[in-house]
């Protein structure tokens, strides 16, 4: 690794320090990126066609434009609004909890597994987080629960990973854009088991530390403070319509249909109906999430006649959205990754991983973890650093969607570590505790069900 590389290890380490102290990530790493070109650029050799700065020009054009990520991720987020607008989401949360109120011993499980099920079709942890919050703060707070345990597991389960069950979550976006592997394919065969590993075990560790959170919070009272954050009004007892808590269930259920491998396909879309003959058949899948995403809107209007005249107008706000906060941090981790390339760090970790081979598991984890934890975003993360993995697991002979999964899980676990990510200041909000201690209770589970992971994934196990 020469001086570029060197260069750019210190503009990372200056954009850390940046996050930390609250700049706006989007910004610090567009930055990042253009000095760490520059610098790759100035060593590179003269008279050379390695242009690195316009390759990130590229990258950002290309990227700003890609259906890839706009199509799926700006339609995801428009149902998720309308789920919102309609009520619907508010009716699955209820139903999902219901049973939960007459087993106090169950509700950090319970709570947890309804935030990681919600997240599956809302996709969005800030989301997740709004939608099961009024329910949930409510009913533990009745369970005689501290806020700093309620904030804590709100956004464990918000924000664990259960989007990587949803076929238009964007870290699966960007496996797909390097393998091909359909998002579909990926939430059903190469994300469940080690997702599942990774989310019992940190609901498991969190569970044992709540009971002793909880026993010192009882020798300790603490009274309430003038200014404390007021207790959400329960709904918990409101009338449940079951056929409004299915509508979020649509697209999943309409996306796994058409997904499922030739000979187990339920339903199969005609080409025609998102694909014309001139595009290219990589859109496909894409769209095919776009128009799963459209199926629910519909859906969500017809069941609630009352709200649909808004469904549309809901749908593109959350588009809005979506392109604003999820499709621009793609946008800028693509630039920041290229840059980096740029400078050499990704082939000195090549290098690291094809002299011990051992670590590409590790690394491929905990990296993410580390930055997804300090620019509070998994997207961003899984982005920028899945390329650095894709190449070393093909001349390993190590599937590159199995890393691929490895590197989402890493990102979302470090995304809900982190005390400047938007799900947890949105749980701290909720719960009126601090982003930093809802942080650190979720660091300690979170960590432990990674290095379970590594370490049956290392042993072949997962």
């Amino acid at each position: 690794m020469g001086f570029a590389g060197f260069a750019a290890l210190a503009v990372i380490a200056l954009a850390v320090l940046m996050v930390v102290k609250g700049w706006d990530v989007r910004l610090v790493l567009l930055v990042s990126a253009i000095l760490i070109a520059v610098g790759a650029g100035i060593a590179a050799p003269p008279g050379g066609h390695h242009r690195p700065l316009a390759a990130v020009l590229r990258t950002f054009l290309a990227t700003f434009s890609n259906e890839k990520f706009v199509v799926p991720i700006c339609s995801a987020m428009g149902f998720a609004y309308v789920l919102r607008h309609t009520g619907c989401e508010r009716h699955l949360v209820l139903l999902l909890v219901k049973p939960l109120r007459y087993v106090r011993w169950m509700l950090v499980p319970g709570v947890l597994l309804v935030g990681f099920f919600v997240n599956i079709p809302v996709i969005s942890q800030t989301s997740t987080a709004v939608c099961i919050g009024p329910v949930i703060v409510p009913l533990m707070r009745a369970a005689n629960y501290s806020m700093p345990t309620i904030g804590a597991c709100l956004l464990l389960g918000s924000s664990v990973g259960g989007e990587l069950l949803n076929p238009g979550a964007p870290e699966l976006l960007t496996v797909f854009t390097a393998t091909g592997v359909s998002t579909t394919e990926q939430t059903h065969k190469y994300i469940p088991k080690p997702l599942a590993v990774q989310f019992a075990v940190s609901m498991l560790v969190f569970w044992a530390m709540s009971v002793w959170w909880e026993r010192k919070a009882a020798a300790t009272p603490t009274p309430s403070l003038p200014g404390d954050a007021p207790v959400p009004a329960a709904g918990a007892r409101e009338p449940i319509n079951v056929l409004k808590a299915l509508v979020p269930l649509v697209p999943l259920i309409l996306l796994f249909a058409t997904g499922m491998p030739e000979k187990y396909r339920l339903l199969k879309i005609p080409d025609e109906w998102v694909i014309g003959p001139k595009d290219d058949i990589k859109s496909y899948s894409s769209r095919l999430i776009g128009l799963a995403m459209l199926v629910g809107v519909l859906v969500a209007a017809a069941v609630t006649p009352n709200r649909a005249r808004d469904c549309v107008k809901q749908f593109f706000d959350g588009a809005g959205y979506g392109f604003a906060n999820v499709v621009s941090l793609i946008v800028i981790a693509t630039c920041f990754g290229t840059a980096i390339e740029s400078a050499g760090l990704a082939n000195a970790l090549g290098d690291v991983i094809e002299h011990t081979p051992n670590l590409m598991q590790p690394l491929a984890a905990f990296v993410p973890m580390l930055f997804a934890a300090i620019s509070g975003s998994g997207m961003a993360s899984t982005q920028s650093l899945y390329g650095f993995f894709h190449l070393p697991a093909l001349a390993l002979d190590v599937n590159p969607v199995d890393v691929g999964a490895l590197v989402s899980i890493g990102s979302a676990a470090g995304r809900t570590m982190s005390p400047v990510a938007a799900v947890t200041l949105m749980c701290a909000t909720l719960t009126g505790t601090n982003p930093f201690t809802l942080a650190k209770r979720v660091a300690v589970p979170l960590i432990a069900g990674l290095v379970v992971l590594v370490l049956l994934r290392m042993a072949a196990i997962v």
